[in-house]
């Protein structure tokens, strides 16, 4: 199962008149694991993801999810998948239990526990009306409708768009649970600290294609990041100019700063015939990763 293909787009490309959405997109999505599909708004994510769930038509090219058609199969394919919305919207009157409790039926085959289980986890109140719902607790709700019935395939874009750090970690460990069990979910973000968090592979995405996929880890090894150590004493420029992967280096007062890509073993090494007071290392967030791969176009979400 793991080296089959949950998703799988070739040459996938939606154009509106002159505004090309999603260009050329090929993808592989392996079954098994948590993929995130990375990109900041406005990059095509949204629009291949209604592509895949036929929400939308392609303007050419195919995408097969979970090894069927999305236009030819789509009420097989949607027993099959969990899907939450980038704009997930639902109001009402009625409560959450009372709104999840109508979709399971309609579904069929989930238990009430389910609901009550999902629900503690993400320390909602099911008994709320919905039209009084933070943003946050809204989210909530489109997550269990999303993941109650245990799918095959997640397709969640921008899943945590208003929860707090202490329920993205809930949400977290959800995900590690569905790449457990050998099911997939895919992720779409453009916040590299819950990809990281919650991604075995991803794909970055520029201008409605693939910019480059890999492993999150390696990707982010590769990317640029701040180095700023205090030295006592001061430093000598020349121990550190020629080191690999060191740029914008400036030394002031015993204060080194440098821009760093790639692993930090050749600088550590040199640091280490100083006496260094502090040393830290930021990590790159989206926009800093994404720096080598994207320029800011006309938006596509």
């Amino acid at each position: 199962m793991g080296a089959e293909l949950a998703i799988h787009t070739q040459a996938l490309t939606k154009t509106y008149g002159d505004t090309v959405a999603v260009d050329g997109l090929d993808l592989e999505v392996p079954q098994g694991l948590v993929y995130g599909f990375l990109g900041p708004n406005g990059s095509g994510k949204s629009t291949a993801i209604r592509i895949m769930l036929d929400l939308i038509r392609p303007t050419s090219g195919t995408a097969t999810v979970l090894g069927l058609n999305p236009r030819n199969n789509p009420v097989a394919l949607r027993r099959r998948l969990g899907y939450l919305p980038g704009d997930f919207t639902v109001d009402g009157r009625q409560t959450s239990l009372e709104l999840l409790t109508y979709l399971a039926d309609l579904r069929g085959g989930i238990q009430a526990r389910r609901i009550n289980v999902l629900a503690d986890q993400l320390s909602l109140d099911l008994h709320r009306p919905i039209r009084n719902l933070s943003r946050g607790n809204r989210q909530k709700v489109g997550l269990i409708q999303a993941v109650m019935h245990e799918p095959e395939l997640l397709i969640l874009d921008e899943p945590t768009s208003g929860l707090d750090p202490l329920l993205q970690h809930e949400f977290a460990a959800m995900m590690r649970q569905v790449a457990s069990e050998g099911r997939t979910a895919f992720v779409s973000s453009h916040v590299m600290g819950e990809v990281q968090q919650i991604a075995d592979n991803v794909a970055i995405i520029r201008d409605g294609r693939i910019a480059t996929v890999g492993h999150v880890k390696e990707l982010r090894r590769q990317s640029t990041r701040t180095v700023t150590a205090q030295l006592n004493g001061p430093g000598q420029r020349e121990d550190f100019a020629d080191l690999p992967g060191v740029t914008n280096l400036r030394i002031v007062d015993g204060q080194l700063t440098c821009r760093l890509t790639g692993p930090p073993d050749q600088l550590i090494k040199a640091l280490a015939s100083y006496e260094v007071a502090s040393l830290t290392i930021d990590e790159p967030d989206l926009e800093e990763l994404l720096f080598q791969y994207y320029e800011p176009s006309d938006s596509h979400d």
